[in-house]
């Protein structure tokens, strides 16, 4: 799995650090675990636990998919809900964890039943705060042509603090913005989520967007 990761500027012990600074508070079988049990979400066969998200937690997919689909704990869990309105389940996990953020990194396929059962290979992150909370998912389709993404988490400042907690308009975010378009369309999107995730459901051509993505 290769993957490309580009610095912004942080300092470690600062509110804007990124998060690279953080070193495990957790076994390696957690971050497994937890990363495994957020696929339970979306998973009509499984009667989920709760997940340890922190309170402005997002979730990041790679175009074809939709970019930013849920940004902080209320939305995420509103959105997980819903996702089971689209009947799946998730097998064929594969989920490790690493002493180097993202300490969670997964792959797994999904079966829509609405798309006839056909396989949908992802692979998803996790990044994780001191607490042992989801701070940053971020996924991208697990086919050859798509791997090779510019990880965004990497580029966040305050995903590295304590607590993981960026904020939208800190100095260095704004800094990130300026240099770094990938990180200008996350703040733009996170500003206003819902609708610029709408705008992004109704540009899409759907059925495309899944022959893509998942390879049919």
């Amino acid at each position: 799995m290769l993957f490309l990761t580009t610095l912004a500027c942080g300092t470690c012990g600062d509110d804007d650090a990124l998060m690279e600074c953080l070193s495990p508070t957790q076994t390696p079988d957690y971050y497994a675990e937890i990363s495994s049990r957020y696929f339970d979400t979306m998973d009509y066969r499984v009667e989920h636990e709760a997940m340890p998200y922190s309170e402005l937690v997002a979730r990041w997919e790679w175009p074809p998919w939709l970019k930013l689909t849920a940004f902080n704990r209320d939305n995420i869990e509103s959105t997980d809900t819903l996702l089971v309105l689209y009947p799946s389940i998730v097998e064929d996990r594969v989920c490790e964890g690493f002493d180097t953020q993202p300490f969670g990194r997964c792959t797994v396929t999904f079966y829509y039943d609405a798309h006839d059962g056909k396989p949908c290979p992802i692979y998803e992150e996790f990044v994780f705060n001191d607490a042992g909370e989801v701070t940053w998912i971020e996924a991208w389709s697990d086919l050859d042509g798509y791997r090779d993404v510019p990880r965004l988490s990497g580029r966040i400042p305050g995903l590295g603090n304590a607590e993981g907690l960026i904020d939208l308009d800190s100095e260095a975010m704004l800094a990130a913005a300026a240099e770094d378009s990938d990180v200008q369309d996350f703040v733009t999107r996170a500003n206003d989520w819902r609708d610029t995730w709408l705008a992004e459901l109704e540009a899409s051509d759907g059925d495309a967007m899944w022959e893509e993505g998942c390879g049919w």
